[in-house]
């Protein structure tokens, strides 16, 4: 069943009016207030790697939300959001998206909420489709990539062609993190060199047991703890 959204106009036009009328985060915390908050939590060293870190998120869903969300909060220094979809109301249950961001370009509304959180992170956006055909002038820049797509033929076509064409490059994916079952059972695996795959490897959405916030959420840390592990200089989950 597909969801007809019900929205007046006054509706829209108010989470409109809520979106353009944010306060600038810049004006209410400085450059070096969140650096040194940074730097309480742990060393200048390994902040170093994480400011100057390239991170593409393919896909800013359930995982890719959770994960930006996560590096975001860590003090990564740019991300690169790439996601061709609009926020749906059927996206709140598991997404980092907002009401008022309701209608709104999936990468527009998560460049809002981690600018709130982190308002020097350098982030650039793409509201595209990945397809085979423009992968690579997407991601040719970034150092580490997150695959977080909902749909499996995505996910194959993006983990083999960035595997064929970007070996050099760290890519985490995931597998299985549907329904009720125990969160215990979703894990990051090293699969090989700079290939890393999270989840319980078994859970499909498609066997009609739905997504859960919860193990959501739990995949999408494991994809970027590893990505935070891999920068602090650790390869093994």
């Amino acid at each position: 069943m597909t969801f007809e959204p019900s929205a007046s106009q006054a509706q829209i036009d108010a989470r409109q009016h809520a979106f353009d009328n944010q306060p600038d985060p810049t004006t209410l915390v400085s450059r070096e207030e969140i650096r040194a908050a940074l730097l309480d939590r742990h060393t200048a060293a390994t902040q170093d790697k994480l400011d100057a870190a390239h991170v593409a998120i393919c896909g800013c869903g359930g995982l890719g939300s959770t994960i930006a969300v996560a590096l975001t909060r860590i003090g990564v220094g740019h991300l690169h959001l790439i996601d061709f979809d609009r926020v749906d109301i059927t996206n709140l249950n598991r997404q980092q998206y907002f009401v008022r961001q309701l209608g709104l370009l999936k990468t527009d509304a998560l460049q809002e909420t981690l600018t709130d959180i982190a308002p020097y992170c350098d982030i650039t956006t793409n509201s595209v489709k990945i397809t085979e055909d423009n992968f690579v002038q997407l991601l040719e820049k970034e150092d580490i990539i997150c695959e977080a797509f909902d749909c499996s033929e995505a996910k194959a076509m993006l983990v083999n062609g960035v595997l064929e064409r970007f070996p050099e490059k760290y890519l985490l994916s995931s597998s299985g993190m549907a329904g009720f079952g125990s969160a215990n059972t979703i894990v990051t695996r090293h699969v090989f060199q700079h290939f890393y795959l999270c989840g319980d490897g078994m859970s499909d959405v498609n066997d009609g047991i739905g997504l859960v916030s919860s193990r959501v959420l739990a995949c999408a840390a494991h994809e970027a703890h590893m990505v935070i592990r891999i920068l602090a200089g650790e390869i093994e989950p």
